[in-house]
């Protein structure tokens, strides 16, 4: 939220003030244009790759999936049929909670947000006839990703694929879930022992794939301010990064595959200027503080394009506009993968239409504006580069205040990091009403009596029927004694503090369900209790 105060200041969302005019006295004495760099060099300020889009653009990755695993399979090959470079999947909230459809906490939410999965079998069927070295695919799931990547690596074995060269990402930052989505299992210490599972695993058996994606995005449409989005993604990978070296892995056996899913929703120079120094002091911390050797490991890979925060309800149409400046904006920040919001989704879930114009606006950047033609065009501006610096300093002193009140998880096990953001959510939200917050459509510009064009996805109980149906078919045809004794062992693993991923992989080969490993976990770990603070 930019500030505009009576005597005439601006203030950014990140509560630096701008000055009227920048010049190279303002680089200077911010910081000056050590940290600028070169393109596909240390600190990578100015991009992880030297060429950067000139010789690859961007992946276009929509995220998508809602109803059964067969709806979805349809939606991914529509998007690919459209020139979609990239999967990015949506599971409804039952499979993200750890629950079989056939639960009756389940009920009314059986594919409602997301595509319904529940065995090895769902997996097989939404990416059936979709070739997985040509496409590579990010599941966007939490609290049950272990499940989740696991069941991906056994589809993909079983169709032939070889796991060591598969690429992909997994969201599975469950640190945010706590902080700003809610779709956390476990308590907090085994929540990051299983991710930490999954990154041990992956370094060996699938070096290629991304088992984590720090989602500082989450976080930003929780409440936190631009500075507050990086800094407490940068403290939450940390985090993962420190317990995966208590295993005696080294960091460059990983941190080359830790991504980061940030967002887009506010200031345009503020933003550029946001990934910019999160590029550099991410190099930075990865070298100095963690004596990394290999540059890969330093590189900050993003996934940015989407900012739900920023849509509106009132006059939907302007979200296709948005969508736009966010997807320059994204293009401008030297992203790897884009995924923008549709038009519709303040409503509903996006229809074709609203997906295939998103999709259709980043594939104007790179055929028609010139976004490919240079890289880091905004390099070398007065205001950029002082305002790159200057938000270098503010998400470092962001991080050490989280340092010194003992860690991000010990903050976020005590409840004080959701406290702070959704009290800065509430006071976002009060600033939108009084208009102090300028917001088109909104509090600017509204139109009274306007009629909206929307069109609603309606929720289908018959698919819900058909996939509870579809879930009792596998555990009629599975061999149960196969499947018992891989559950059996997935606890006793759990009980033991071993990592659990050979387990779990075992377990879905056998057919087990999502709901079936996650009780087995909850058995062990227990169920997180989130904290109350007034």
């Amino acid at each position: 939220m930019t500030e505009y105060t009576e005597d005439g200041r601006v203030i950014n969302e990140s509560g630096i003030e701008i000055k009227k005019v920048y010049g190279p006295e303002e680089v200077e004495s911010s910081g000056g244009v050590e940290m600028v760099g070169e393109p596909g060099s240390y600190p990578f300020t100015r991009g992880i790759h030297k060429e950067m889009y000139r010789k690859r653009p961007w992946t276009m990755r929509q995220y998508a999936g809602f109803g059964n695993p067969s709806d979805t399979n349809q939606r991914f090959k529509y998007l690919i049929d459209n020139g979609q470079t990239g999967l990015n999947v949506a599971f409804d909230l039952p499979t993200q909670i750890g629950l079989d459809s056939d639960d009756p906490l389940a009920e009314g939410e059986i594919g409602r947000v997301g595509m319904a999965v529940d065995s090895l079998r769902d997996f097989e069927i939404a990416f059936d006839g979709i070739d997985l070295e040509k496409i590579t695919v990010s599941l966007t799931i939490n609290g049950s990703a272990a499940i989740a990547m696991a069941m991906y690596f056994a589809m993909a074995e079983k169709r032939g694929y070889d796991i060591s060269r598969l690429r992909g990402t997994a969201q599975n930052d469950i640190l945010k879930e706590f902080i700003g989505r809610g779709t956390w299992v476990f308590p907090v210490e085994p929540s990051v022992k299983l991710v930490c599972d999954t990154i041990e695993y992956c370094a060996e058996h699938a070096p290629k794939y991304s088992p984590v994606s720090v989602c500082g995005y989450h976080i930003r449409e929780s409440g936190a301010n631009p500075v507050q989005e990086i800094a407490f993604a940068f403290c939450i990978a940390r985090a993962y990064a420190d317990e995966t070296l208590k295993r005696g892995l080294d960091i460059d056996e990983f941190a080359g595959r830790l991504s980061y899913n940030l967002n887009i929703f506010g200031n345009l120079f503020e933003q550029v200027a946001k990934f910019r120094a999160a590029r550099g002091l991410w190099a930075k911390i990865v070298k100095e503080q963690y004596g990394a050797t290999d540059p890969k490991s330093m590189w900050l890979r993003m996934i940015a394009g989407g900012g739900g925060g920023g849509l509106t309800f009132e006059q939907p149409e302007l979200n296709i506009v948005r969508g736009a400046y966010y997807a320059l904006i994204s293009a401008l920040s030297g992203t790897q993968t884009m995924a923008l919001c549709s038009y519709d989704e303040a409503y509903t879930i996006p229809t074709e239409y609203s997906a295939r114009l998103s999709l259709r606006t980043m594939q104007l950047l790179t055929d028609e504006m010139g976004l490919c033609d240079t890289v880091d065009p905004l390099a070398g501006s007065y205001y950029i580069e002082t305002l790159t610096n200057e938000m270098r300093q503010e998400i470092e002193r962001e991080m050490e205040e989280v340092d010194q009140a003992g860690g991000i998880v010990k903050l976020v096990s005590s409840g004080e990091i959701q406290s702070k953001v959704s009290a800065q959510a509430y006071q976002m939200q009060r600033d939108i009403q009084s208009g102090k917050f300028r917001k088109v459509g909104v509090n600017r510009h509204r139109i009274d009596e306007e009629e909206r064009e929307v069109e609603f996805h309606s929720y289908q109980e018959e698919d819900a029927q058909a996939q509870i149906e579809s879930l009792k078919q596998i555990r009629r045809e599975r061999d149960q004694s196969k499947a018992d004794l891989a559950l059996t062992r997935v606890k006793d693993d759990a009980q033991a503090g071993l990592n659990v991923m050979p387990a779990i992989m075992e377990a879905v080969k056998a057919y087990a369900t999502v709901g079936e490993i996650t009780t087995r976990l909850v058995e062990v770990y227990g169920c997180y209790q989130e904290p109350i603070r007034f």
